[in-house]
């Protein structure tokens, strides 16, 4: 199996534990419950942060920058909603 599909499938695993892990802390019923999810979480994102600037490193995970126009009318849209 190649290196990026491996990476692919390893970076997929992660994010879908950091949903549990994030659906855990919403639903977490006392403090302790909600501060271990919340670290998981953390850990978790921090993990998935790793796996995806590899990738990007090595051209595995390609991705474009926004226009500034774009992203100055999508922060006026939503600062206009408030």
């Amino acid at each position: 199996m190649q290196d990026q599909v491996i990476m692919d499938n390893v970076l997929t695993s992660v994010k879908n534990a950091c949903d549990i892990f994030m659906h855990g802390t919403i639903e977490s019923s006392t403090p302790n419950v909600n501060s271990v999810f919340k670290q998981a979480l953390n850990d978790c994102l921090c993990m998935q942060n790793e796996i995806y600037s590899k990738m990007a490193q090595k051209g595995w995970y390609p991705s474009t920058s926004a226009p500034q126009q774009q992203i100055q009318q999508t922060k006026q849209k939503y600062s206009s909603a408030n």
